[in-house]
């Protein structure tokens, strides 16, 4: 049997090498983007379709009775309809483990920058304050150490973890905060409350999940540190955005740096991407993005699509 494989939206993984992807016994179609209105006809005669940020919901499955799997180009599945698949006997294959280095080095750059000013003294070369100084530097932004602060990690697998190990390196203190929802504390964790009550810093690295929406908001902020950092690099529905800009403003949150936004790519009317805080630092999705970590992508994906094929 020869296996059709369609890959909707491969220009999600930029200029990545797919040839991994060419396996034995199929035929591998790719589209740099596909719309939903596209998605059905495209879909349509694949065994296997791969897909990173195309939604395929239980409307969609439906019109797909060739449809054998689906390989997210992704760790988080929730553009899946996990239920309407497994109802359908379509196996669902996630990527994880790829991002391993890239995620945590782009927390500690985003974490740098606030902490060191760079953007604000950078700006600040490049419009003439320093030739115009009568002193040797510019103090004009304040810059704060990283040694001795407190990071707390909020989802605490691989990328957790790796955070947390560069965390110490800098000389941070660690605290692993329990889920949001949890009836139970496990070893080694706090309750999500005490946790961010002690945090200098909190790093946000859990799936989004209906426990998770949003589980920082105006209640979570008011319990931070006053001036307490802000990072996520996971997903951003898990921030409430006029929450965050409320403590943003009123300095309950010191600073924030947010590398995913609720909606990607986010409409020119994002209230996060409007207000030009300087104590607001976003990016745009590119923190799993490394050449490595995409690379280690397709052949994960081409790894999942084997071992489906073999089974």
């Amino acid at each position: 049997m020869r296996y059709q494989i369609v890959f909707a939206d491969a220009a999600t993984l930029g200029d990545a090498d797919l040839s991994a992807l060419h396996l034995a016994n199929c035929q591998l179609q790719v589209y740099a983007h596909s719309s939903a209105d596209e998605l059905p006809a495209r879909l349509q005669d694949a065994d296997i379709a791969i897909v990173n940020k195309c939604r395929l919901d239980a409307a969609l499955i439906a019109k797909l009775p060739r449809l054998k799997a689906i390989m997210v180009a992704a760790t988080g599945m929730d553009n899946i309809d996990l239920q309407a698949a497994r109802a359908a006997g379509i196996q669902v294959f996630n990527v994880t483990d790829y991002a391993g280095t890239a995620v945590p080095q782009h927390v500690f750059a985003l974490l740098l920058a606030l902490s060191n000013q760079l953007f604000s003294y950078s700006t600040a070369v490049q419009r003439g304050d320093w030739s115009r100084s009568q002193s040797f530097c510019l103090l004009d932004y304040p810059i704060f150490e990283l040694a001795g602060k407190t990071m707390v990690i909020v989802g605490y697998g691989v990328l957790g973890q790796a955070t947390a190990a560069l965390a110490r390196a800098f000389g941070m203190k660690v605290l692993i905060a329990e889920r949001p929802s949890a009836t139970e504390i496990r070893p080694g964790r706090l309750a999500f409350g005490a946790a961010l009550a002690e945090a200098d810093i909190v790093s946000l690295h859990c799936p989004l999940t209906a426990d998770t929406r949003h589980m920082i908001n105006k209640n979570s902020l008011a319990g931070l540190k006053t001036g307490a950092v802000l990072i996520n690099t996971a997903r951003g529905a898990l921030i409430e955005p006029n929450a965050l800009l409320d403590a943003l403003k009123t300095g309950q949150v010191g600073a924030a740096a947010l590398d995913v936004l609720s909606t990607e790519p986010p409409p020119a009317s994002d209230p996060l991407l409007n207000c030009k805080l300087p104590n607001l630092l976003i990016t745009p999705h590119i923190g799993w993005a490394s050449r490595e970590a995409r690379t280690r992508m397709v052949l994960k994906i081409a790894d999942n699509i084997r071992g489906f094929l073999e089974r």
